[in-house]
């Protein structure tokens, strides 16, 4: 891969790349530097890619996966005070009103909801990228609204 076709593909794909690591752990400097990490592996992974649209899924695949190796790993366990993440999720994503209550949702429901109503990625093609069947993922989701709703509903009373 070339520097110029990366440089192409952060333009594209890099606010979704982030945005997913931000959901997966809540952190805006960690979400960076996993994004960077995601990219630097495009960089010297030397896979062939059928289309940009593998290579998305591909990117976002992989920032699940560093994600979660992240939140699994002893330093992060550890040495995490930042209470104020929720908030500063939503300045350095796509400016939903919705994604600061969604950022208070429990992780699997937030990737599940994030790739899916904001990439819009099919339940299909989701359920492959977490790895998990399609009807847990349809569960997932519906779980995720669930809750959403009543955290909505907290937020308009509260």
């Amino acid at each position: 891969m070339t520097e110029s076709e990366l440089d192409r593909y952060m333009r594209l794909y890099y606010k979704s790349v982030y945005a997913v690591a931000l959901c997966c752990c809540k952190n805006p400097d960690d979400s960076y530097d996993i994004a960077q990490e995601v990219f630097l592996k495009l960089y010297t992974c030397g896979t062939s890619f059928t289309d940009d649209e593998h290579i998305k899924a591909w990117l976002l695949r992989c920032a699940v996966n560093k994600s979660i190796d992240h939140v699994r790993s002893h330093w992060y366990r550890f040495s995490r005070p930042l209470e104020a993440a929720s908030d500063m999720a939503a300045d350095e994503t796509q400016g939903s009103d919705l994604l600061p209550m969604i950022m208070k949702l429990d992780k699997k429901y937030r990737v599940a909801l994030y790739l899916h109503y904001y990439e819009e990625y099919p339940v299909k093609e989701l359920a492959e990228m977490l790895g998990i069947s399609e009807q847990a993922l349809r569960s997932r989701l519906r779980r995720g609204r669930d809750r959403l709703k009543k955290i909505i509903g907290n937020e308009r009373n509260g």
